[in-house]
């Protein structure tokens, strides 16, 4: 089970093209840009960001939740520079061996199989490391790129979730998505 697993360090995560690595402070700068882009939050529960001090307190959640064993959140950064590009991760339901997914690109790296590389990573991670056994990801109703995305990785759609959620002023239908271990298995897309 997932709460019989404590995480001491951070664990940070090598792919072909990407470090996935703990958001740290002097990141907030990276972060900021990435956020004020209503692009890229469209979909995401959080408003555009227009202040630094926003991205500050994102990280510092992130870093909390850490701590706290809630969950983990990577920054994903190009092993050139190693700026902050986007962020992927969990956050936990231990109980059930399960955790919700998200994740964010800045709009310049769209398209490019970026998010698909961390993504598999964080889920080898989440079923061979942490042992979940579901992994799920809820997603606005317009979010095509997003669906896409699932549907790559094996995700099956459930349903939608009608109200589900309170942001941006407003209730929102979630389509909701799920990755089981015994279906990631069998999925070469996402053992490779």
């Amino acid at each position: 089970m997932i709460e019989e697993i404590k995480l001491e360090t951070f664990p940070q995560l090598q792919t072909r093209n990407l470090i996935l690595r703990r958001l740290v402070p002097p990141d907030a700068e990276a972060v900021f840009r990435i956020f004020a882009d209503a692009a890229v939050t469209q979909y995401y529960d959080l408003e555009t960001f227009t202040t630094l001090e926003q991205a500050s307190q994102l990280i510092q959640r992130q870093t909390d939740r850490f701590e706290q064993q809630a969950g983990v959140r990577w920054g994903i950064a190009l092993p050139g520079d190693n700026i902050i590009i986007g962020s992927c991760g969990y956050v936990f339901d231990k109980p059930h061996a399960q955790a919700g997914l998200g994740y964010e690109l800045s709009q310049a790296f769209w398209r490019r199989g970026f998010m698909t590389e961390a993504l598999e990573a964080i889920l080898r991670f989440g079923f061979e490391t942490l042992a979940l056994n579901r992994i799920q990801a809820l997603v606005m109703l317009d979010n095509k790129a997003s669906v896409q995305l699932l549907h790559k990785l094996g995700f099956q759609e459930e349903g939608i979730l009608r109200e589900s959620k309170f942001f941006k002023g407003q209730f929102h239908d979630l389509r909701c998505f799920s990755l089981l271990k015994k279906e990631y298995r069998g999925n070469t897309k996402t053992t490779a």
